[in-house]
């Protein structure tokens, strides 16, 4: 039902999808290390969600009678400087995927692959809410500066998402 090029990008988002899970472990892994476990819960939220985010292209590729390929997937950044760098990087990855989804629609766009344009617009919405997530604790992050008791709060927020 699309074509092999459609499928080939598909495929290559399935699998940057999961890469995009193992960042955010790595992220949470550091978290973790300094002990501030509200921040690495919202890392491993967040991983969860990629994976699920892969699986919902595992399963559309599989819709539109194609074959997922499992990639080799790199080693992401285990050390950062700083709790704001951790989230200015998450957040330069989620532009990424953002462009990633963007450059998918248009190859559906100009294939008229119409399931597939209706499947990405979860993708468009949920990349914007990505994005504004990540703004949002930045701007927290760079009023906190490395004061303890703000890093503290902001931390136990981030601990309750589910």
């Amino acid at each position: 039902m699309a074509s092999e090029k459609l499928l080939k990008e598909l495929n290559d988002q399935f699998n940057f999808e999961i890469l995009s899970a193992y960042y955010y472990m790595g992220m949470a892994a550091y978290c973790s290390d300094k002990n501030m476990n509200g921040f690495a819960n919202f890392f491993v939220a967040q991983a969860k969600e990629e994976y699920s985010h892969a699986m919902k292209f595992y399963e559309f590729i599989y819709d539109m009678d194609g074959r997922v390929r499992t990639q080799a997937i790199g080693e992401p950044k285990n050390d950062y400087n700083s709790f704001l760098e951790v989230f200015e990087e998450a957040l330069k990855h989620e532009k990424l995927v953002t462009s990633k989804i963007h450059n998918l629609l248009e190859i559906a766009e100009a294939e008229k692959s119409y399931p597939t344009i209706q499947f990405l617009q979860w993708f468009v919405e949920e990349q914007l809410e990505e994005e504004n997530s990540m703004k949002d604790i930045i701007f927290k992050l760079e009023g906190i500066k490395d004061n303890f008791q703000g890093l503290y709060l902001l931390d136990k927020e981030l601990g309750a998402r589910q």
